[in-house]
């Protein structure tokens, strides 16, 4: 168990170097971007009193440094400062827009998951099959396909054609689970079509390369069943790929439904990125990519402790 605490305290430090790095890349980045902000904010029409007053307010009459520094230590409390735009508190502004992402990216979770490993396990046992062409074939057109097409795709026959689900995923704080779910059934259908596919076909792999092990040949030779070798022999070792296409697959639907989201209009981060861009509110910006590196820092650490767990070989190296 020592082993195993310190192995993920040494994931986790390596993670927030590697966030700190990130940090440091979306700060100096923004303050790269051409144009002047409070310019931005007040319109060609301000006096120069009154971008001055402005700049002093936002701090940026102090060196960059001093400003990275400040903006990070209030990162770290989670306190991004406030909108250019509304002038609210970033850290308000979001939080409601990310619990919706989260929600969008586990019902999608909740459909992908289950179905990929187990239609990876099938194609992996009727592999060059008529059924794993088909398979192999659709999962590549999934994966080919661009979200955005994806989701313009389903509208116009989901939606428009047939009307059986709506075409924006309109939300409101008195609506049921049920209807929750209904309104964001095709932004999540969306999410599932393309990391169902991914998640397939890695799984397929991981079985197939295990099937030509020679202990799951003599289990076949002793007369095993194909379902008992799958899932007593196969699928055990194979848990630690898995798990690690599985977490990578939920930072993506985490990290990136900013496309899904503004073809849906779905109030999540990613669409409060998009209208923070556009805008040029910039802390808006700064709070959403760092929040996205996060996500992902910690679901791929998440994906490391839980290959180390299934695989006695990692968790007692030798």
């Amino acid at each position: 168990m020592g082993d195993i605490l310190g192995l993920v305290a040494k994931r986790l430090g390596l993670g927030l170097i590697i966030l700190l790095v990130i940090s440091v890349i979306i700060f100096f980045m923004v303050e790269l971007l051409p144009g002047d902000i409070a310019e931005a904010v007040l319109g060609q029409g301000a006096t120069p009193e009154n971008l001055a007053a402005l700049r002093k307010e936002m701090g940026l009459d102090q060196p960059a440094i001093v400003r990275y520094l400040d903006w990070l230590s209030g990162a770290v409390m989670l306190d991004f400062g406030n909108s250019i735009v509304t002038g609210t508190s970033v850290s308000q502004t979001i939080s409601e827009r990310f619990a919706n992402t989260l929600f969008l990216a586990t019902y999608a979770a909740a459909i992908a998951v289950p179905i990929s490993i187990v239609l990876g396990i099938i194609v992996a046992l009727l592999r060059n099959s008529i059924f794993d062409r088909v398979a192999n074939v659709a999962t590549l057109t999934s994966i080919s396909s661009p979200e955005f097409f994806l989701g313009y795709i389903l509208i116009l026959y989901l939606a428009v054609k047939t009307s059986m689900f709506p075409a924006i995923a309109s939300l409101s704080s008195d609506m049921d689970f049920g209807d929750l779910l209904y309104r964001t059934f095709l932004p999540a259908l969306t999410l599932v079509l393309v990391v169902t596919a991914h998640m397939m076909r890695m799984t397929r792999a991981a079985i197939i390369n295990l099937l030509a092990s020679p202990y799951i040949e003599m289990a076949r030779l002793k007369g095993t069943p194909p379902w008992k070798v799958i899932v007593k022999h196969a699928l055990p070792n194979a848990w630690a790929p898995i798990i690690n296409v599985v977490a990578l697959n939920l930072a993506y639907l985490i990290t990136g439904v900013v496309l899904v989201e503004v073809v849906f209009v779905y109030p999540g981060i990613g669409q409060a990125l998009v209208d923070a861009v556009s805008k040029r509110d910039f802390p808006v910006v700064q709070a959403c990519c760092l929040i996205f590196a996060a996500t992902f820092i910690l679901l791929n650490l998440a994906a490391d402790v839980g290959a180390i767990l299934t695989n006695p070989r990692l968790r007692h190296p030798k």
